[in-house]
């Protein structure tokens, strides 16, 4: 699993971006399951416990801790080992139903929304200021194709909580599109409305691009001249104008403060790339320091591979 790598430049995927205390819990959870040591469960969840439960740390990166962690241990037992020793904490809670609402997205179903969805609730009740466990209810909607009430209802409680919050509005964008629950003109409408009201450097400032990406894929899927084409997508005034904007904003180090900062930097390298202006991504790159995320570099194959050759042609 190539996660690490000692040289900091070097490109390798980085699921915990910039975050160092989460990188390190990582690597001590891929050693302890390889080591199959005794105590290791519970020497595991003090680690993971230490890692999201600083009284200090921000709501946001709280929020990046546990997406990472949820996806990395989606097929592990420890998310749900820590929620029965203590199935009072909320972010044991929460922990062990994103990991399995991350397994159901491998799968395409989940084994059990219904009891997801109480872990959620109870995680809520024991934190009603945590946007966390309406952000995992979001997609455990998505997957399982719940009402639009339902889905709608869920993003009102996110929203009163976090008003930014990156993952929910990736989440809802997805839910928004063509492939999944909406239409072009409904993705359109919810990114125009962001705009409007969003400060620049909000934690969600990727969701325009995002929405981009999306449209740009979406014609490189349908294949013949649409794929042949599709790179006209970043020529046009929208998709342009927002390149513009970030290229000049984005890959300074006072801009962004939030933390998937970096992943949202790979999104910008990937569509500048794709633009076709590899000498103006090469700012982009050197803020990106070589942390790879697997999307949206894994469209083009193996992620680092891509991205080493993306970052080559632009220095």
């Amino acid at each position: 699993m190539p996660f690490f790598s000692a040289r900091g430049r070097t490109p390798r995927l980085a699921p915990e971006l910039d975050d160092a205390d989460l990188g390190k819990l990582l690597k001590r959870l891929l050693s302890a399951s390889r080591l199959n040591m005794a105590g290791g469960t519970e020497i595991c969840v003090a680690q993971m416990a230490q890692v999201l439960e600083p009284d200090d740390l921000s709501a946001d990166r709280r929020a990046h801790r546990l997406s990472v962690l949820a996806e990395f241990l989606s097929a592990s037992h420890l998310p749900g080992a820590w929620a029965r020793r203590e199935p009072r904490n909320a972010r044991a809670l929460v922990l062990h139903a994103w990991s399995a609402l991350e397994q159901g997205r491998g799968a395409g179903r989940m084994t059990d929304a219904a009891a997801t969805w109480k872990t959620c609730l109870l995680a809520a009740e024991l934190a009603p200021e945590d946007p966390s466990p309406w952000v995992v209810m979001l997609g455990v909607a998505r997957l399982e194709r719940y009402a639009e009430r339902e889905v709608f209802s869920v993003w009102n409680e996110i929203v009163a909580r976090d008003r930014w919050h990156r993952e929910a509005y990736l989440s809802m964008l997805a839910y928004l599109s063509p492939q999944e629950a909406g239409s072009l003109g409904q993705v359109l409408e919810f990114v125009g409305s962001l705009r409007t009201r969003m400060p620049a450097n909000a934690p969600c400032a990727s969701v325009e691009l995002a929405a981009h990406l999306l449209q740009y894929h979406s014609a490189m899927a349908r294949g013949g001249t649409e794929a042949l084409l599709a790179r006209n997508h970043w020529n046009g005034e929208r998709a342009a104008r927002f390149l513009d904007r970030a290229l000049a904003t984005w890959p300074s180090p006072a801009f962004f403060s939030h933390a998937a900062a970096v992943a949202d930097l790979n999104l910008l390298a990937y569509a500048l790339t794709a633009a076709g202006g590899p000498r103006e991504t090469a700012p982009v790159f050197d803020a990106i320091g070589g942390k790879v995320t697997s999307w949206p570099w894994r469209v083009e194959g193996d992620p680092v591979a891509a991205f080493e050759t993306a970052r080559n042609k632009a220095r």
